[in-house]
């Protein structure tokens, strides 16, 4: 899942698209080097970001998914929203999943949406409403909570015969440093939770503040980590670096056909 950001104030420039002729660059870059999705979004969510209007984030993303959809008929396009609305006017103009950081707790009437019309939906979690986001929680044990907190949601979904469901557990998002890292050494145990895992962990802070250095040089510990994730049961990296990705992919696939099957 290659990162496309219509926003001016994301946390890696790399990814912040301002027109639609560059977002169709990048797209037909990203599919060129393997990425199979296309996550768009237009609201940042980086520490201290700035909410905007529902209306501005839908005038950022829909005519770049309308752009790639008509140029680009075959890939998969991912709308990367907490809101409703946002997700509803991007699945008109040509989107086909539905990312929300939220997990249906910050906007209303999330999931009676995605159940009453089967949107595929990625289930991530975090804790409280937009502005809380980057609040940390006092967890006790944060894997068995995360999981516990997501559960019910999974449960209800199904419950409801939703069937296209991707968990993630919200990497960078209502948690530390150091809860980041406990999450991916233990990301294999989320597979109880019957859906197929996402990481999202390309040049975040977990990376770059713990070397040092700054999201422009986090390229090789976005691998590192992807190369983790991948041996502890992820079946989705979201990236900002296709190539680099796909490389991590095909060498742990490698691995995997010779014998390794997961980390110890």
């Amino acid at each position: 899942m290659g990162i496309l950001n219509i926003t001016p104030d994301s946390f890696y420039e790399g990814s912040r698209v301002t027109s639609v002729d560059i977002a169709l660059k990048q797209a037909s870059e990203m599919i060129a080097a393997g990425a199979l999705i296309l996550d768009i979004g237009g609201h940042s969510t980086r520490p201290e970001a700035t909410p905007v209007s529902p209306q501005e984030e839908m005038d950022r993303v829909c005519p770049i998914i309308a752009a790639i959809s008509a140029a680009i008929p075959a890939v998969i396009i991912s709308i990367d929203t907490y809101r409703v609305a946002v997700a509803k006017a991007a699945l008109a103009a040509g989107a086909h999943l539905f990312n929300d950081i939220g997990a249906g707790q910050m906007d209303e009437g999330v999931f009676d949406y995605i159940v009453e019309n089967q949107v595929p939906y990625i289930l991530s979690h975090s804790v409280g409403r937009f502005e809380q986001v980057h609040e940390v929680p006092e967890y006790q044990n944060v894997v068995a909570e995360v999981i516990h907190d997501l559960l019910p949601k999974v449960q209800e979904l199904r419950s409801r015969g939703f069937k296209d469901l991707i968990v993630d557990p919200g990497f960078g998002f209502s948690k530390s440093l150091d809860h980041n890292y406990t999450l991916l050494a233990h990301l294999r145990s989320f597979k109880l939770l019957g859906a197929p895992i996402l990481a999202g962990l390309s040049r975040k802070t977990m990376i770059w503040k713990e070397l040092g250095i700054s999201a422009d040089e986090a390229l090789n510990g976005s691998s590192v980590l992807h190369t983790v994730a991948l041996l502890q049961g992820a079946s989705l990296l979201r990236v900002h670096d296709v190539k680099e990705a796909k490389e991590t992919i095909h060498l742990v696939q490698k691995l995997q056909a010779n014998g390794i099957s997961h980390l110890l």
